[in-house]
């Protein structure tokens, strides 16, 4: 991949694509040791190779990860040097990229907002904004606290639960049927079909198609029977959706949604949990849980690793050069932990709000409304249920394991007073 045409990078040159850096000795941002160590990973990256490193994606398809918070921002407020259509991948275009991988239900380009720039990208994401911000104020909470108390009432007489399993890991998937006018038996099945297509690895394609059909079925149902839904509200939105872009759609929120928001329930409970002064400051009413989910998603946020961007033209990166049509991936967590902005991580971050676990630019969450919403609620309705709660085991003991894109608390055993 190397361009014969330009010079050879000289010390203090711009180094060139990811595989000139030495194709097999290049970093993995998947398997074995991604799993465990991620931040490990990003600290040797950021160490030999600046805030913009080479790594290998699944299937070791090489890719950019941008390391560093200020090229993170220029990467995601600049679309028209870095956009979100993967129809210019040239990996993709060359064929290096097979159309079964796992990749593709992240990257892959689809008839939706997030792959799409300029006025195409403003048409697709009124129609959803406009529906997120219809459906937030039609009893959010209200139904938040229905499947919380449902999900704690299975477990509220045992004396102890795990907190990832049998709580944070469905209950924003119940919430989201409810949105979209689903049946309840539902929510199950996508949460894990949804986690599955995050994650990767040979079974994310089945995991895709059986939400596609799903949300197939319910567009069909919708039409025929309306109601007060995000499905409906797209169904009728003056940007004039086809049916293929509707249920598309439909699958972006569905799975960022849930997937995005279970992760941060649970970390923001690990949180809490691990923390006395926290925990008795929340039940006794002196601190907001706000502040909480604001650090989290400064130091773990939710999605570790966004996908994904494309060079649209040969340039310098952090001291690399890319060439048109190269894969970038964004590093939420790294460039939040970035040195050059936070050289004591352990300095308060309370009331700034500039972290990336949202994004920034363009493409921007529209749904972090709801999304807060989801966390607020869900943490004080499990406060006030459970008297006495507290951790299982030693805090030490709490692990996480990695994908590619975000790093999942694997559980959180606590006890309580029955």
């Amino acid at each position: 991949m190397t361009d014969p045409s330009r010079p050879p990078n000289g010390p203090g040159a711009p180094r060139g694509c990811p595989v000139a850096h030495g194709g097999d000795d290049l970093v993995r941002l998947y398997g074995p040791e991604a799993a465990v160590d991620p931040i490990g990973i990003y600290g040797r990256l950021r160490k030999e190779h600046g805030p913009v490193a080479p790594v290998l994606l699944e299937g070791d398809v090489p890719a950019w990860l941008v390391l560093g918070y200020r090229e993170n921002r220029r990467v995601l407020d600049n679309p028209g040097q870095f956009s979100r259509d993967s129809r210019i991948w040239r990996d993709w275009n060359e064929g290096r990229v097979e159309s079964t991988s796992p990749l593709i239900q992240m990257l892959g380009w689809r008839p939706d907002c997030v792959s799409q720039d300029g006025e195409p990208h403003r048409r697709l994401r009124s129609a959803v904004t406009d529906n997120l911000h219809a459906v937030s104020g039609r009893g959010i909470r209200r139904h938040v606290t229905h499947f919380a108390n449902k999900q704690i009432d299975a477990f509220a007489g045992a004396g102890g639960a795990d907190l990832v399993s049998q709580y944070a890991e469905y209950l924003p998937m119940l919430v989201l049927t409810r949105v979209f006018g689903l049946a309840e038996s539902e929510g199950r099945r996508l949460a894990e079909s949804s986690a599955q297509v995050i994650k990767g690895g040979a079974e994310a394609l089945d995991h895709n198609e059986r939400i596609m059909r799903i949300l197939g079925e319910l567009t069909v149902r919708k039409r025929a029977e309306p109601g007060s839904d995000f499905t409906t509200g797209l169904l009728e939105h003056h940007a004039d959706l086809d049916e293929d872009e509707i249920v598309q759609h439909l699958r972006l929120v569905l799975i960022t949604a849930h997937t995005t928001t279970s992760n941060l329930l649970a970390r923001v409970l690990q949180l809490v949990l691990t923390d006395a002064a926290r925990l008795s400051g929340l039940v006794g009413g002196q601190l907001n849980i706000s502040s909480v989910v604001e650090e989290v998603m400064w130091n773990t946020p939710p999605l570790a690793v966004l996908p994904g961007r494309f060079a649209t033209a040969d340039m310098e990166l952090g001291g690399h050069r890319l060439r048109e049509g190269d894969l970038l991936v964004l590093g939420l967590t790294a460039g939040n932990t970035d040195p050059e902005i936070r050289p004591d991580v352990g300095v308060s971050v309370h009331g700034n709000q500039s972290h990336l676990a949202f994004s920034a630019g363009p493409h921007e969450c529209p749904g972090q409304s709801i999304g807060q919403a989801i966390i607020e609620t869900a943490v004080d309705v499990l406060l006030h249920r459970l008297p006495g709660l507290r951790l299982a085991v030693a805090p030490e003991e709490l692990t996480a394991t990695a994908s590619t894109w975000e790093a999942r608390l694997d559980r959180l055993p606590v006890l309580f007073t029955p």
